[in-house]
């Protein structure tokens, strides 16, 4: 299965990150731990959502979506 995850910093909850992955608890541990230069200033995180897909051409779709700027505003509304 491959996971797209959305997660938010803890001590600045308007920071919010976007990715996606094959296994979500070590990658999430990973930007706890300051493993990812985009994420580590703002740690820690939480997971506010994952949706997980067997087919990783349509996670990876998915994760563009979500970054675009089109969605911003559904996922500020809906997934956030």
């Amino acid at each position: 299965m491959t996971y797209v995850y959305l997660i938010e910093s803890v001590h600045h909850p308007m920071e919010r990150y976007v990715g996606h992955t094959d296994d979500l608890k070590t990658r999430r541990t990973d930007h706890n731990r300051g493993g990812s230069p985009h994420t580590a200033k703002f740690a820690p995180w939480h997971l506010v959502s994952y949706h997980a897909f067997a087919n990783p051409k349509k996670a990876h779709a998915f994760e563009r979506y979500l970054k675009s700027g089109s969605c911003r505003a559904f996922a500020n509304r809906r997934l956030w």
